[in-house]
C-alpha cells in the first residue's frame, strides 16, 4: 500500500511543498530513501523506527521504500521524520487517518517525543499562501505558530499525541492566536541616549540617520561614547509593524535564532566580531545556504566596531547590500536571495593608537602608521556611508553633571515625525526612506534653489567629491529639511550634510 502525506522544504525564505511518499511492500525487510535527501534525512530511518516502537506501535517488517517528491529539490534538515513516520503508518495500516490538507513537520526523538525545527514561521506562510491551513508541528515551535493568522496549528509533544489526533481519539486544540501587541508591550531595554554624556555633535547626526535611514559612522578616540551612542539606535528606530516582525521573524527561524516569545518585538542588532569571515557576515555553507549576520540585521542595525580590523574582504562584501537591499548568496548547494535591508552603523578609531587629532592625548603614531590604518577602509564602501562623525572625549565635568540628557523617547518622537513626511512622499512606491531614493527621486524631491546649487558645488570641487557622495549628500539635506519640517532644501541644511562627509574626503585623500 502506498500512503502519502504533506510536508514542505525551504529554500531560502520560500517554501516547496514536498510529499512524502511510503510504499510497505511483501519483500525481505529493506529500508530505502529517495528523492534527493541529505545526510540528516536519510538517518531519520532509525529515529523513525525507534519513535515508532517506543510508542507502542509496529513498525512493518516489510520492504519499505520512502520518496520525497519533487525529487530535483534537495531534502535538508531532520524537519521530515514526522511525516515520514506518519506516512509509514498508515501505508502499513497501523494508522487509519485522514491528512488530506494536513501539513507535517517535525524531528523525532528516539523516544518518540517531538523535537523543534527550524523555518517553521516561514513554512506555515508559504504553505498557506498555496492553499493549505491545518498544520502539525512540534510543542516548541508553537509560539512562532501562534502569530500567524487564518490557520489551524496543533502542537504536538510526541508521536503518540499526533496519532491520537488523527485517529480521532483524543483530538488536539488549535494553537491560540498570539498577540503581536502583547508582545512588544512587555519588551525592556537597558540602553537610552540620555545615558551618554556629552557629544552633541554625534548625537544629532545619530538623529538624522535613523530619520532618514542613513548609515553613519563614528570615529573618534577609545572610551568617548561611540559604542553607547551605537547600542541606543534600536531605542530611537520606529517601531515595526506585524507586517515587518513577521519578515523579520521569518529570517531568524530559518537561522535558528528565534527566542522564547517565537518572534522579533524589536528590531535586530547586530554586532559581529571583526574576525568573522565573509560566509557568517554574508550567509552560505558548505551545503547549505544559511542567512548572515547582514540578513539577521535585516530591519534593523548592523554594527561594525572597530571597522579598519575587519578584513578588506568582508567588508567589501557589504557594498551590493548597501545598495540593493538585498543579497544572492551562490553555493554548491542553490543559489539563495536573503533580505538585507540593513542600517549600517561602524566606529573606528582615527589612528592605531586612537588619539590622533585628539584635545586630550597626543598620539603617538607616524604619517605613514595612520595613511595604513585608514586605507583599510576602501573609497567606494566609505562612499556608501552617508554620514561620518568625528567625537572626542568627554569632558570630566560632563560627565558628572546632573543635568538630564534627551531621551531617546524624545528623539524618537522628531524621527518618526520624519519618517511620516518620507511615507506620505513615497506613498505610491517601494521606498520608504529618504537614504533608499534613487536617481529619479533624488531629481524630484531635493531640487535646489541656485544658492544651494552653488554651495554644494563649491564642497564638491574642494572636498574632491564623488557623484556618489553628491547623491548622498543630497539626500541627507532631505531629511534634515524634513526634521525641519521644511518642503525646500535650504543653505543650513545643506552646510550640515556636507558637514557630515568632511571625515570621508580626508580618509580618501589619504589613500
Amino acid at each position: 500500500m502506498i500512503a502519502k502525506v504533506q510536508s514542505y522544504a525551504l529554500s531560502g525564505l520560500e517554501g516547496v511543498c514536498v510529499t512524502v511518499e511510503a510504499d510497505v511492500s511483501k519483500g525481505l525487510p529493506a529500508y530505502e530513501m529517495v528523492g534527493l535527501p541529505d545526510a540528516a534525512v536519510k538517518e531519520s530511518k532509525e529515529r523513525v523506527r525507534s519513535a515508532i516502537k517506543n510508542s507502542a506501535l509496529e513498525f512493518p517488517a516489510h520492504k519499505i521504500t520512502v520518496n520525497l517528491a519533487p525529487a530535483y529539490v534537495k531534502k535538508e534538515g531532520s524537519s521530515f521524520d514526522l511525516p515520514v513516520a506518519i506516512s509509514l503508518l498508515i501505508a502499513y495500516g497501523e494508522l487509519e487517518a485522514d491528512v488530506q490538507g494536513y501539513i507535517f513537520l517535525g524531528e523525532l526523538a528516539l523516544s518518540g517525543d517531538l523535537r523543534p525545527v527550524s523555518g517553521v514561521l516561514p513554512s506555515i506562510i508559504s504553505a498557506r499562501d498555496r492553499g493549505f491551513v491545518k498544520f502539525i508541528v512540534p510543542k516548541d515551535n508553537e509560539k512562532e505558530a501562534g502569530y500567524i493568522e487564518g490557520v489551524s496549528v496543533f502542537a504536538a509533544k510526541n508521536l503518540k499525541e499526533v496519532i491520537d489526533h488523527l485517529s480521532g481519539l483524543k483530538p488536539m486544540q488549535p494553537v491560540p492566536a498570539a498577540s503581536f501587541a502583547a508582545a512588544t508591550a512587555a519588551r525592556e531595554t537597558s540602553h537610552d541616549l540620555s545615558f551618554v554624556k556629552g557629544q552633541a555633535i554625534a548625537k544629532r547626526a545619530l538623529e538624522v540617520a535613523v530619520a532618514g535611514g542613513h548609515n553613519v559612522l563614528f570615529v573618534g578616540p577609545p572610551g568617548s561614547g561611540k559604542t553607547m551612542l551605537a547600542r541606543s539606535l534600536p531605542t530611537v528606530l520606529p517601531d515595526m509593524s506585524f507586517d515587518e516582525a513577521l519578515e523579520i521573524t521569518k529570517i531568524h527561524s530559518v537561522a535558528g535564532t528565534l527566542g522564547e516569545e517565537g518572534i522579533v518585538t524589536v528590531r535586530p542588532f547586530r554586532s559581529p566580531h571583526h574576525t568573522a569571515t565573509t560566509v557568517s557576515l554574508c550567509g552560505g555553507g558548505n551545503k547549505s545556504v544559511h542567512p548572515g549576520e547582514i540578513s539577521l540585521a535585516h530591519g534593523g542595525v548592523l554594527f561594525l566596531d572597530e571597522l579598519p580590523e575587519y578584513k578588506r574582504s568582508s567588508l567589501e562584501s557589504l557594498r551590493q547590500p548597501l545598495e540593493d537591499g538585498v543579497i544572492t548568496i551562490s553555493r554548491a548547494g542553490g543559489t539563495v536571495t536573503y533580505p538585507a535591508s540593513f542600517m549600517l552603523c561602524a566606529s573606528m578609531n582615527p589612528c592605531p593608537c586612537g588619539h590622533y587629532g585628539s584635545r586630550k592625548r597626543r598620539c603617538t603614531c607616524t604619517p605613514n602608521d595612520i595613511r595604513k590604518y585608514r586605507a583599510k577602509i576602501s573609497g567606494p564602501l566609505l562612499d556608501r556611508i552617508d554620514i561620518q562623525v568625528e567625537v572626542d572625549g568627554v569632558e570630566y565635568d560632563d560627565l558628572v553633571s546632573e543635568a538630564r540628557e534627551e531621551t531617546s523617547a524624545a528623539v524618537k518622537k522628531r524621527a518618526d515625525s520624519a519618517r511620516a513626511i518620507q511615507r506620505e512622499r513615497f506613498l505610491n512606491s517601494n521606498i520608504k526612506t529618504n537614504a533608499e531614493m534613487g536617481e529619479k527621486e533624488t531629481r524630484e524631491y531635493c531640487r535646489l534653489s541656485k544658492e544651494c546649487e552653488d554651495v554644494l558645488r563649491e564642497a564638491f570641487e574642494q572636498l574632491h567629491l564623488s557623484a556618489r557622495a553628491r547623491s548622498r549628500i543630497l539626500k541627507v539635506a532631505r531629511t534634515i529639511a524634513d526634521l525641519e519640517l521644511c518642503e525646500e532644501i535650504l543653505p543650513e541644511h545643506l552646510y550640515e550634510a556636507i558637514s557630515y562627509r568632511t571625515y570621508g574626503a580626508q580618509l580618501s585623500a589619504t589613500e
